[in-house]
């Protein structure tokens, strides 16, 4: 088989489909960008709040929606398209974006230690809250990132008022002393963390993830996978039942929609068909309950 016989997938694609079967089945399994209008918008404003100049009051932005939606694999290829880099005028890593997750216990200490590891500061269990926040801070200002990304920020629901309150006044200290944009990200509890904080709650600019529902733009989605996926012949991944099926199984999840098409993938592969089909992405629904 030639390339020019593979005209459904992406020019990226086509010489991969031509692998052995094993080499490809182990590609399946590698991480892929998917792009899709809400993943380009939400790259779109983190983008802008990394490219705002140091003001008083900086703006922030809050990620949410459901589990396994697709949230981390924008904040991965943000960090991906923005690498850090070596400053050889001061001798030091310049890191644009700190990202960290929010311990699942929410307290100063636990946060600022999560912190400092990020930072590849040296941790001890004899440190006071103090000398943690002190050497994040310090590390902060020496590596002067634009933003702090905190993942799993729905954690903050875990811990008793006192402690929410303390670990939102936490991210907001660090916003107004080092003068960079905070984005929270967390699932679609993670708004009502930031309500009980009414400055909080105005700076947070929320920003849904929602779920995919049957649309044109799901179909590009499909689209968009079918061009991808090392398999040598097209599925048409648009017909009305793929799309369907795909909603009704992946409960609109954008993960769980990756997952099944990657699983009916290899089957199809294994098979010598070639191509997907319903009885393939079934097989992909039985072997996940």
């Amino acid at each position: 088989m030639a390339t020019n016989e593979l005209a459904h997938l992406h020019p990226s694609a086509r010489d991969l489909a031509l692998l052995p079967d094993e080499q490809r089945i182990r590609i399946l399994q590698r991480d892929r960008w998917i792009d899709y209008p809400r993943a380009t918008e939400a790259l779109k404003r983190l983008g802008r709040l990394l490219e705002t100049p140091q003001r008083e009051r900086m703006p922030c932005m809050v990620i949410h929606g459901r589990s396994n939606i697709g949230k981390t694999l924008v904040i991965t290829k943000f960090l991906r398209d923005h690498p850090p880099h070596f400053d050889d005028g001061r001798g030091l890593e310049r890191r644009l974006i700190i990202a960290m997750q929010m311990p699942a216990t929410p307290d100063q200490r636990r946060f600022y230690s999560a912190l400092s590891f990020e930072l590849g500061a040296p941790q001890s269990a004899s440190a006071t809250l103090a000398q943690l926040e002190r050497v994040a801070r310090d590390l902060l200002r020496r590596i002067a990132p634009r933003m702090l990304i905190v993942d799993e920020v729905h954690h903050l629901l875990a811990g008793s008022h006192i402690e929410q309150r303390a670990s939102l006044n936490l991210l907001k200290y660090l916003a107004n002393d080092l003068k960079i944009s905070i984005v929270a990200v967390g699932t679609s509890d993670a708004p009502l963390a930031f309500r009980t904080d009414p400055q909080m709650s105005s700076r947070f600019t929320p920003f849904e993830m929602p779920r995919w529902t049957e649309s044109d733009d799901f179909r590009r989605l499909l689209r968009a996978f079918e061009q991808v996926l090392p398999l040598r012949r097209g599925s048409d991944l648009v017909q009305r039942p793929f799309v369907q099926f795909l909603i009704s199984a992946s409960g609109g999840l954008l993960g769980e929609v990756s997952r099944l098409l990657t699983e009916a993938a290899e089957h199809a592969i294994a098979d010598g068909s070639e191509r997907l089909s319903l009885e393939h992405l079934e097989q992909a629904v039985c072997e996940q309950g």
